[in-house]
Order: structure tokens, then C-alpha cells, then sequence
């Protein structure tokens, strides 16, 4: 028995086979535009440049009012950086449709650096304070570098509507994650290794990033010329429909900014302040994820009709601050402010779509740069409103009415501009 077993054959084990490898996919509309041949490279290089825009105001006012001791000095040097943007920001945008984009986002990119620069320097010497207003000032050169983003994608897929609206969602997702994740960066730079630290890393990472993007050639858009440029196409401002999509965007970004200084005002209000950061973070992540999941829908057959509604929503899911603010407590808030982010996104998406639309293609940076322009300019009156409204009002929790205002304000213009062309 024992020699029939040896002699029976051992069956050799089967092979044991490695279990396939489960590949990350991106969402069919997502996967087919990155597929492109070096939208991968220029989309990595641009949000690295893009994340520091939202760190330098953060890091300014926390490396100014660290050293000086004052929050009205470092209010004013980054009040007077924003004007200063808004001013010379559609100018860089013209000269970028003019030349192209690395001829001349590069050197703009260098100016704004050594203004952050000098900024640094200044504050960590004790320079005058007119100095810290000089050196901010020359920021302003810094371009639009969604703008040029968007104006990639504009030029690759032109001749496909369904593939732009992906690109547009995915871009203002990516802005909403930079203005998340910026503030957070520079407040871990400036409180754990020294208060110079956030802005000595925006500016690399900007400059880092500039370069990068230039130097993907075969993505860029062919520069218009001077005569096209130039002469050659009214300036947006000029054309049909365009100045109520400013305004649209200016009552957004008034949303924006009013709504950052009244949680912010709310959370030390209620002993949280710690918190706050967290809270403002939900809004944006709101936005991002809404942001994402809009890409995967078919372009509007009618877009001043989706844009309408979009801000119709946005109207509507801003009155819930106010109402958890003033009946809940904290985690209420919370809850809200993550779902009226959730238009936000879907509201700028398709107003950036709308600017594409009515600019003409030899000044699609300068259009855009003037919507981003508009809702800067928001941003800075949200937050003289939602300061005010903080101080003055019965409580933080009354402030939440700007925002909500502002959101209706955006409506009626949107509404009232719904035919124009």
C-alpha cells in the first residue's frame, strides 16, 4: 500500500495567479479630456502655481500683523494688492492674448515674485510701512492662471461643446480646492516655522509652477498679434451681454467675501474660532464636489437659461446660514454652509462658460480675467459688508443676511439679463 501511494503521481499545485491590479479611472467625460496628449502635464503645473493664490493674502495679513501688531496695517497692504490686481490684471491679460502665454506669464510671474519678495524682506527688516504698500502693489502683475487654463482647454476643444463644459467644471473645482487647501498651507508655514515662511513658499511654488506651465509649447494657444488683438476685436466690455455677467460675478464674489468674515466673526462669537477654518473648508468642499459632478452632465442646449437657474439655486441654499445661524448652533451651520456650497460651483461654471462664449477667441484671457476681476472686487466689498454687518447687526448669526442678499442681488441680474446675447 505504502509503494502504491509513492508511486502514484503528486499532482503539482496550480499556479497561483496575482489578482489583477484594480486601475483608477477617471469618469468617462474626465478620462476623455485628459487623454489629450500633455493636458496631464500643463493641468499638474497650473494648479501648482494656482495654490498660492489662495495662501498670499492669508500669509500676508499673518506675517504683517505678526510683526507690526496691527490687523488695520495688514488689511490695508492687502486692500490695496487687491485694487492694484483688479487694475492691472485685464492689462496682463491682453498682453498674454497678444504675445502668448510664456512670452509674456513668465516674466509678469517674475515681477509678482520679486514683489512678494521684497514684501518679505521688508516686513523681517522693519521697512517703513509705505514700503510693505509698495511691495504688494508690484504683486499685481501675477497672472490669471485659471484664466490660462481655461483658455487651453478653450483652444483644444473648440470644436467641442461637450468636452469645454467638462473642462470648466473640472477647472472651478480646482479652484475651489486651491482657496481650500491655500489658507491652510499658510497658516501651518506661518505659525510653525516663522511668520515669513508662507509667503517665501507661495512665491516659490508660483514661480515654480510658471515655469513649468510655460514650457508645455504644444498645448498653448497661438498668440493673436498685435493688429487682432488689439484693434481687431471690440473689447469685451463692449459687447452684448457681458457687463451683466459682471455684475453677476461681482455679487458672487461679494457672497464669497461676506460670507468668509461672518463665520469667521460667528465662530469667535460662540468660542470656536479654532474652528472656523473647518467650517469655511466645508463650503468649498461643497463647491468642489458640486463642481465635479456638474462636469459629468451634457452642456446646456440653453446656458443663460442653466445659468439663470444655477444662480436661482445659489439664491435659495444661501438662506439656510442665516436660519441655521440664528435657530441651530454650530454644527447646524456647518451642515449649511456645506450645501449652499454645492452651487457655488455650478453657478461659476456656467458663467465662465457664458464669458468664453460672447469673448472672442483673441481676447478670451482678457474676458475672463475681467469676470475674475468683477468677483475679486465682490470679494473685497463682502468683506467691508460682512465686517460691518458683524459689528453693527444684532449678533453674527443677523450678518448672514449679506451673503444671502448679495445672492438675491446676483438673481435679479441674472434674470433680468437672461435674453441678452
Amino acid at each position: 500500500m505504502i509503494l502504491f501511494l509513492a508511486a502514484r503521481p503528486v499532482a503539482s499545485p496550480a499556479p497561483v495567479r496575482p489578482a489583477p491590479r484594480r486601475r483608477f479611472r477617471l469618469p468617462a467625460p474626465y478620462g476623455r479630456i485628459f487623454a489629450v496628449p500633455g493636458t496631464r502635464a500643463f493641468t499638474a503645473a497650473n494648479l501648482l502655481a494656482r495654490l498660492p493664490m489662495g495662501m498670499f493674502s492669508v500669509s500676508a495679513v499673518l506675517m504683517i500683523a505678526g510683526s507690526r501688531g496691527s490687523y488695520a496695517l495688514a488689511g490695508a497692504v492687502t486692500a490695496t494688492g487687491l485694487a492694484t490686481t483688479a487694475l492691472a490684471g485685464p492689462w496682463t491679460a491682453r498682453l498674454i492674448d497678444r504675445h502668448g502665454q510664456a512670452r509674456t506669464a513668465v516674466p509678469a510671474t517674475v515681477i509678482a515674485a520679486l514683489g512678494s519678495l521684497s514684501l518679505l524682506l521688508c516686513v523681517r527688516y522693519g521697512a517703513p510701512n509705505w514700503t510693505l504698500f509698495a511691495s504688494y502693489a508690484a504683486t499685481a502683475t501675477t497672472p490669471n492662471t485659471g484664466g490660462m487654463s481655461r483658455a487651453r482647454w478653450a483652444h483644444l476643444f473648440r470644436d467641442d461643446p461637450a468636452a469645454r463644459h467638462t473642462a470648466n467644471s473640472f477647472e472651478q473645482a480646482a479652484d475651489e480646492l486651491c482657496f481650500l487647501l491655500g489658507p491652510l498651507l499658510a497658516t501651518l508655514l506661518c505659525t510653525t516655522l516663522f511668520p515669513e515662511a508662507g509667503t517665501a513658499v507661495a512665491a516659490a511654488l508660483l514661480l515654480t509652477g510658471m515655469l513649468l506651465f510655460a514650457a508645455q509649447r504644444r498645448t498653448e494657444p497661438p498668440a493673436a498679434g498685435r493688429a487682432t488683438a488689439g484693434s481687431g476685436d471690440p473689447s469685451p466690455l463692449c459687447l452684448p451681454g457681458f457687463r451683466p455677467l459682471l455684475l453677476t460675478f461681482l455679487a458672487t464674489g461679494t457672497i464669497f467675501g461676506s460670507l468668509e468674515v461672518v463665520t469667521l466673526a460667528y465662530a469667535d462669537d460662540q468660542g470656536i474660532r479654532s474652528a472656523a477654518g473647518a467650517m469655511l473648508a466645508l463650503q468649498a468642499a461643497g463647491s468642489c464636489a458640486a463642481g465635479l459632478l456638474h462636469g459629468l452632465l451634457r452642456p446646456a442646449v440653453r446656458p443663460a437659461h442653466r445659468f439663470v437657474v444655477c444662480v436661482g439655486a445659489m439664491a435659495a441654499l444661501m438662506l439656510l446660514p442665516p436660519f441655521a445661524a440664528a435657530t441651530g448652533g454650530p454644527a447646524a451651520l456647518a451642515a449649511a454652509l456645506l450645501a449652499a456650497g454645492m452651487a457655488t460651483a455650478p453657478t461659476m461654471v456656467t458663467g465662465m462658460a457664458l464669458v468664453q462664449s460672447r469673448t472672442p477667441a483673441a481676447r478670451l484671457n482678457e474676458g475672463m480675467t475681467l469676470a475674475v476681476t468683477a468677483l475679486l472686487g465682490g470679494i473685497g466689498a463682502g468683506s467691508a459688508a460682512g465686517g460691518w454687518a458683524a459689528d453693527h447687526l444684532a449678533g453674527p448669526a443677523a450678518a448672514y443676511g449679506v451673503p444671502a442678499t448679495a445672492a438675491a442681488l446676483a438673481l435679479a441680474v441674472a434674470w433680468s439679463a437672461r435674453h441678452a446675447h
